[in-house]
């Protein structure tokens, strides 16, 4: 099948300050050192990526004492040119809700302030004309009616049940969103069996994912409806995006992999 690229626009935030200081998700270890400067280069590369393929690439200033800034895609939701503020469920990222809301509303974006606990674009993935929606560890399905409610679109409700796949991000990847050949990858085993049967219920082609690539993080992926940036370690989720129609390009973020996130949790795509 024939996939095609579009331009996207995305918001990224420099790692300048990145480094493992604490712990709130599996893949976290205080005792492993950090390397900020790899951490800076595997970030540009990936930024570089997306800019050699015509796509847009803002950026925020990233905050000291704030590591995991740079894990953008937490950072807010936005549809429509309509931003719905990430509300932090661990203190030591709430601070980060507010600057991402910011940097939107001096960019001229409406904004709406979440009442609800929730992680952005991290748990919340658009796919067409529904929000796929995740919970189970970081946002509270309370914040799903709410998105719903100011977006007036349809979200649909995952439960994730394995801890090391704490956002919806790292267990679910959208590959296509064009209605005529809709596609999206995941790992069954990160979710429960009521929403295993409703992804297979809307998407029966999807691509399944072995554990083996999940644990690289492979799902945490970008697409831009041809060409996917998938972790280089995700050999076996490369070979399935090939045989679908989509181009693999591996990018190594493992660095960043020690907080926790990989090539997507780094990319908020702004959709104006």
């Amino acid at each position: 099948m024939s996939r095609t690229s579009t331009p996207r626009r995305y918001l990224m935030c420099r790692p300048t300050h990145f480094e493992v200081t604490y712990e709130i998700n599996p893949w976290m270890n205080s005792q492993v050192a950090t390397d900020t400067a790899l951490a800076v280069r595997q970030w540009e590369t990936l930024r570089e990526t997306y800019l050699a393929w015509g796509h847009t690439v803002e950026l925020i200033e990233p905050a000291p004492g704030l590591p995991d800034m740079v894990y953008a895609a937490n950072g807010a939701t936005v549809v429509d040119g309509l931003v719905y503020s990430a509300r932090f469920r661990h203190p030591e990222r709430q601070p980060e809700g507010p600057l991402y809301q910011k940097w939107f509303a001096d960019a001229g974006f409406v904004t709406q302030t979440a009442a609800e606990v929730n992680e952005g674009e991290g748990d919340m993935l658009v796919m067409g004309d529904v929000i796929l929606a995740g919970t189970g560890f970081r946002t509270d399905p309370a914040a799903h009616r709410e998105l719903a409610a100011f977006t007036g679109r349809e979200v649909v409700t995952l439960e994730l049940v394995n801890p090391r796949f704490y956002h919806l991000d790292t267990a679910l990847a959208v590959l296509d969103e064009d209605p005529a050949h809709p596609m999206i990858a995941y790992h069954p085993d990160a979710f429960s069996p009521a929403s295993q049967a409703e992804l297979a219920r809307r998407y029966p082609d999807a691509i399944r994912v072995s554990a083996e690539d999940a644990a690289h993080l492979g799902l945490n992926a970008v697409s831009d409806g041809r060409r996917v940036v998938v972790a280089p370690q995700a050999t076996g989720f490369a070979e399935q995006l090939r045989a679908a129609g989509f181009e693999p390009h591996p990018v190594d973020t493992s660095e960043l992999l020690k907080g926790g996130g990989g090539a997507k949790c780094c990319t908020l795509e702004v959709r104006a």
